[in-house]
This record gives C-alpha cells, structure tokens and sequence, in this order.
C-alpha cells in the first residue's frame, strides 16, 4: 500500500510543538500489561508516546513511515527507532506486550494494521490507541481556533481526520475494557499556539495550494483574545483512549 506522508515537511515544527502524554497514562498502561519486556510504539511520530512507555517498559520498538519524522524523534536508551509502515512492523511473532498507537490509527488501513497486531503481540497482550482532537484554553480563543480548523484550513484536512473526530466508533476487533479518563496539558504562550497551529497538516497543505499562510486569516483575532503574547495560558487535549485485549480463544470442551 502507498504511504500517504502528511508530515514529513513539518517534522522538526511537529516535534517542537506537539503536546506531551501524562505520565499516568503510562503508569495505567504498564498496570494492565501483563509483562513489562517489550511494547511497540507504532506510528510514532517524533516518538512523544515512546519515551514515555520507556520509563514502563524494559524496551520499547518505535517505528513510522515516516523517515523524517524518525530522524527528529526523541533520542532514548531503551528505544529503537524503526522506519516501517504499521502493517509490516518486521517484529518476530508473540513478542510484544503492549502496543501503543497514539493518534496514528486513523491513518492505517485498519485491516491490515489489526492483522498485524494479533501477530506480534503475546497471547493476551494489550493494543492501546489514543486521539485527540481540538485543544481549550478558554471560549475566546477556542471559538477562534475551531473557526481556523473548519472554516480557514477545513477543506485542506485529508479524509482520514474525520475518523479522529470518530475515534470512538471506529472498528476496534479486540476484547475492549474501559480505562481511565486522561487528558493532556500544556503551559503555552502565543507563539506555542502558533507553531502547534502551524504543524498541522492541513496548514502544510494550504500553504502548498495557495502560497501563503492561512494564519494570517486569524492572526488579529488571536492576538486580541490572547493579550500580552507571552503571557503562559494552560492548554488542555481531552485523551480517548480505547484499549483491547489480544483474548485467546477458549479450547473447546470436552
């Protein structure tokens, strides 16, 4: 299948401004693996989620297919950093733990993604995908943020960002648990905001189309709701977490 590379161009912007995932994520996921040898970091992007499965787990494989994204990711000792689509990981069979996929999944093909899942992981091993879609900071500022991503940038999203606002009902072909409620935050200034604005694909994409910045569309309004530009705002990315068991069948009876 072909790679559809939405983030090459920005990857050094995608690494500096994307949000971090708490810690007690982590620590909940490491709970519920039953072995803490192995977890695959799959889509890994600048390698955010891998280094923080790295403080849980003895070893972490990072992969994505993205060669740019991989050359600006975090630097760890206990994680390998792979260039591979999430279809064909090149992991031995029934070694991983735990697999995380943070917010990546909408971007596979899902068929042979969860086909590829059930190989490498362990007889119970667990698959853990997380999204998030718009931030908040306070109604000014988030009313002018939403106009910017559906309105400014909207028809420049490609067609899998749908399945993020989706996330929920997506298939998810694993025994499914109910976790924790967890969110992701920040302490940003103006410029965080605009730089994390600016990673976007769809951003990266109306630029190429249209030769200018679309920022520039809110920019004023932006600035007039944030106030002093260096003034640190907190930022908040609710988290939807789905997580599913590799259940082995049960042995017939006798």
């Amino acid at each position: 299948m072909t790679f559809k590379d939405h983030f090459s161009r920005q990857a050094a912007d995608y690494a500096k401004f994307r949000p971090r995932y708490p810690e007690e994520l982590f620590d909940y996921l490491a709970s519920i693996a039953l072995g803490r040898q192995l977890a695959w970091d799959c889509g890994t992007g600048n390698g955010q989620a891998s280094v923080g499965l790295a403080t849980v787990f003895d070893r972490v494989i990072a992969t994505d297919a993205s060669e740019k994204q991989i050359s600006n990711a975090q630097p760890h000792k206990r994680v390998e950093y792979r260039v591979a689509p999430a279809e064909n990981c090149d992991i031995a069979s029934g070694k991983v733990d735990l697999i995380m996929v943070a917010q990546a999944l909408h971007w596979f093909d899902l068929d042979l993604f969860y086909a590829e899942a059930r190989r490498v992981l362990k007889p119970n091993g667990v698959l853990a995908a997380s999204a998030y879609n718009l931030l908040h900071i306070n109604p000014a500022i988030d009313q002018i943020v939403n106009r910017y991503y559906f309105e400014v940038v909207g028809p420049f999203w490609p067609p899998e960002r749908k399945l993020v606002e989706q996330f929920a009902d997506l298939p998810f072909p694993f025994h499914e648990i109910d976790p924790p409620e967890f969110e992701m935050t920040a302490q940003w200034n103006l410029e965080h905001l605009l730089g994390y604005l600016r990673s976007w694909s769809a951003t990266q994409c109306f630029i190429a189309a249209n030769k200018r910045d679309p920022l520039e569309a809110i920019a004023d309004d932006l600035r007039a709701a944030w106030g002093d530009p260096g003034q640190m705002r907190k930022v908040v990315w609710p988290l939807i977490l789905r997580v599913g068991i590799n259940a082995m069948p049960k042995p017939p009876k006798e």
